[in-house]
């Protein structure tokens, strides 16, 4: 019996060796990325964008060449539920359990700020591909972006007004307990009054997250005498404000944001929203060469065209890769490995994007254009102009 024991005993040991020896040799095969992303919540089609993208591109590109190694890529969902707090929690979990070498997502500034300070913390790579909001990347070397600024877009709504819809009056309502609404419509605010003078946003009506309601908000911009609303709001609220524009009586032009371009917009807007223009990362009709190659793809695997949110993805996920391969080779230290990435992130210029050319500046960010489209009769988001920094 005893010698049994004493067998058993070895047996075990042996085992347990030979099975951590194969996770180490299958870990050090794998590299890991995480995806903080909003699968359920409010704005479930964002995270369903993101992830369609990220699914498409491992199908494709399932291993990686690093210094002379070849690696599998394996990529980790977490549902942030479209919340600060859960994004919190994602980005952690993501980190400290997984082991993930570095993160995408979240895409929403309301769970994007929070998480990028958890990411910063862990000195772990995380690239939020829609975040405008500043305060993402803020004195936060980890944290980078693949979208342009709010406070580039705020200007570039404010002079479209100005010279495109000849407005000289504007309203603006927004989500007062939201990071990216907020902060959007007030970048737009001082870029109109910086050309038409104080007071020339008649209206600045504000609303709190979760509200149906916009009656009161729209009796005050009837009253206010403006040319144009400014609408900095998602593609599930949008709807809702412009209808009961409608509503009101208002024949006069809306204006939005790039978070018009993400989810089913004109599923649930319909024809209420043909006519109006946003500012955005890009436009889908009229794209070409490896733009229009990953549009095609992504409709034949899905049945839909790729809104603003899957092409960032699909650029941020690219600009991660790029950034590992540039490192030159990994240690299998996962600590210093995270710091070879974001040095690498940090040094990579004119990356090729489907959205527009991209280099990083000290911040983060990126440099690169916006583009203004218009909702046509057929309900496509039409090309009109484009917008760069200057």
């Amino acid at each position: 019996m005893r010698k049994f024991s004493v067998g058993l005993v070895l047996f075990l040991a042996a085992a347990m060796v030979f099975t951590f020896a194969a996770i180490d040799a299958d870990a050090a095969d794998t590299i890991k990325i995480g995806f903080n992303i909003p699968l359920t919540g409010d704005n479930p089609d964002v995270g369903a964008s993101s992830k369609n993208s990220a699914e498409m591109y491992l199908k494709k590109k399932p291993k990686i060449e690093v210094g002379g190694k070849s690696y599998d890529l394996t990529f980790i969902f977490d549902d942030n539920e479209y919340k600060a707090e859960s994004a919190v929690k994602v980005s952690t979990k993501l980190i400290t359990e997984e082991g993930v070498l570095g993160i995408i997502g979240p895409q929403s500034s309301s769970q994007a700020v929070p998480a990028g300070d958890v990411a910063n913390n862990y000195a772990t790579p995380m690239i939020s591909p829609w975040s405008t909001n500043p305060n993402t990347t803020l004195d936060r070397p980890y944290v980078f972006r693949g979208c342009f600024l709010d406070p580039f877009q705020g200007p570039v709504s404010a002079n479209f007004a100005t010279d495109e819809l000849s407005a000289k009056k504007a309203a603006v309502i927004y989500d007062i307990a939201a990071d990216y609404p907020k902060g959007l419509a007030e970048f737009f605010k001082a870029a109109f009054e910086g050309i038409h003078g104080p007071g020339s946003v008649v209206a600045f009506e504000s609303f709190t997250t979760g509200d149906k309601d916009f009656s009161a908000q729209m009796t005050n911009i009837m009253m206010s005498g403006a040319d144009v609303v400014f609408v900095p709001q998602y593609y599930s609220e949008v709807p809702l404000i412009v209808r009961a524009a409608k509503e009101m009586g208002w024949t006069k032009p809306i204006l939005g944001s790039d978070s018009w371009g993400s989810g089913d917009l004109m599923g649930l807007c319909g024809d209420d929203c043909k006519g109006y223009y946003f500012s955005t990362h890009y436009a889908a009709a009229g794209a070409k060469g490896e733009t229009k190659a990953f549009i095609d793809e992504y409709t034949a695997t899905y049945g839909k065209t790729p809104d603003d949110v899957a092409a960032l993805t699909w650029d941020a996920l690219g600009l991660m890769i790029q950034a590992i391969k540039n490192t030159g080779g990994l240690s299998g230290d996962i600590k210093a490995d995270r710091t070879k990435v974001k040095d690498a992130l940090a040094s990579i210029q004119n990356f090729p994007g489907i959205t527009g050319g991209m280099t990083f500046t000290a911040d983060g960010d990126p440099k690169k254009c916006a583009v203004v489209v218009k909702i046509n009769d057929a309900g496509q988001f039409e090309f009109f102009k484009s917008v760069c920094p200057k």
